[in-house]
């Protein structure tokens, strides 16, 4: 999830919560005042009454043109010490003007004649529908809440993309970053502290590892240069050795393994040497190559040299697959690609090389799929096969990129396809 979907979704349960509380301490507020105004009406009308009652005057009537209601009872001793002498509730009421039912405020007094006895005094005075108020309060707290929110969402949205742009700069910057490769400087101004620390450590994160990058690629490409000779020397001297005829067919039988190891060994040099030549752009020289050029070079060496595979070879060439870049690095790409299907494909299966105007497929029967996400890292086999390095389609890869292709692998209708295109 990202940071500001959680921001957002914190910031919104809160708000809701804060909204749900304003809203009852205001509706309390509100019912406290209405209540309060109605009481002090309350208390003026029945004062009036009673004061008329203790004179001796006249009463007005129960229901003089208006909605204010009293009732006037005499209640026993009794009754008056049992009960509060002023209370107050709310009430439902028949007003006989409207000839309905409605809320009222209702004010219970009972007082002392001069004579001994007790009145119980009962006025109503209208009031608000509470019911009603509930719904108008939640219906513009709604509308408050969504018009807050939408605003809030706005504000947030412009703050947050302001406030985290130097953030996304980074991002983005490390996404197109790409170690021992030509990096554009990272350019990201701002105030803020944290972010210029960010940046600082990324910045320097970066250059160490680039110097340990370069540090291996050195310490690779010395090291294969440097086991090149010893390596050639121990090979000449187990083939002399292997001139003797005086050695037993079990000592000549293990110098035979040893020297097919040296051999691998050798290899496998070569291809390590080779992809630090690449990395370190040793290989300038470009021109237009023609793939269906190298197609008819060195499949018919590859077909003689592999002819105990039995492997159906179907050559399919309706274009011509046309890349501006170093010859040799072409030459090694097509037969590292060559030798894989070679190497790997089934025995008496088939082998397609298909070269147009857009790509060139090499395709070789197989049971599995590889790894599509490892199949080109450095030492990865999928089956270890006689004769394999593990380096092949490492070279592939490291070529692609240096020369401005693509290279890409597929398993489909039990073929393994290598596809070499233009980058776009």
């Amino acid at each position: 999830m990202k940071l500001f979907s959680v921001v957002m979704r914190q910031m919104s349960l809160f708000f809701v919560l804060v909204l749900t509380v304003w809203a009852t301490l205001f509706y309390v507020a509100v019912m406290e005042e209405v209540n309060d105004e109605v009481d002090d009406a309350l208390e003026d009308y029945s004062e009036g009454l009673m004061i008329r009652a203790l004179a001796g005057e006249d009463m007005p009537e129960a229901n003089a043109g208006s909605n204010n209601q009293y009732y006037l009872n005499e209640v026993t001793e009794d009754y008056a010490a049992s009960h509060p002498a002023v209370s107050y509730h709310d009430e439902m009421v028949y007003l006989p003007e409207k000839k309905e039912t409605e809320p009222a405020r209702v004010l219970t007094s009972i007082f002392r004649k001069a004579d001994g006895g007790y009145m119980e005094l009962v006025v109503y005075i209208p009031t608000i529908e509470k019911d009603d108020l509930k719904q108008a309060i939640l219906e513009w707290i709604v509308f408050l809440y969504v018009t807050l929110l939408l605003v809030l969402l706005c504000v947030n949205v412009w703050t947050f993309r302001k406030s985290m742009k130097p953030l996304y700069v980074l991002l983005n910057w490390l996404k197109d970053y790409r170690l021992g490769g030509t990096n554009k400087p990272l350019v990201n101004d701002t105030c803020v502290s944290e972010f210029c620390e960010l940046n600082e450590a990324v910045q320097e994160y970066s250059r160490r590892s680039e110097k340990l990058f370069e540090q291996q690629k050195l310490f690779i490409g010395n090291a294969s240069h440097e086991m090149q000779t010893p390596l050639a020397i121990c090979i000449n001297r187990l083939e002399m050795l292997m001139d003797d005829d005086s050695l037993s067919e079990k000592q000549m039988e293990e110098l035979f393994k040893t020297h097919h190891t040296l051999l691998s060994l050798t290899r496998m040099n070569r291809s390590l040497l080779l992809l630090c030549k690449i990395d370190n752009g040793q290989y300038l020289d470009e021109k237009e190559v023609c793939f269906n050029d190298l197609v008819e070079r060195y499949l018919p060496d590859y077909m003689e040299v592999y002819a105990y595979c039995k492997v159906n070879v179907i050559t399919q060439m309706p274009g011509s697959f046309k890349v501006y870049m170093n010859e040799s690095l072409a030459s090694i790409l097509f037969t590292n690609l060559l030798k894989n299907a070679f190497l790997h494909g089934e025995e008496g299966g088939e082998l397609l090389i298909h070269v147009s105007d857009l790509n060139l497929v090499i395709a070789n029967s197989g049971k599995s799929a590889l790894d599509e996400k490892r199949v080109f890292e450095r030492f990865y086999q999928g089956g270890r096969k006689e004769g394999s390095t593990g380096l092949g389609l490492a070279l592939v890869s490291a070529i692609c990129k240096k020369s401005g292709l693509q290279e890409s692998y597929e398993f489909k209708d039990g073929m393994h396809r290598f596809v070499v295109c233009r980058k776009g």
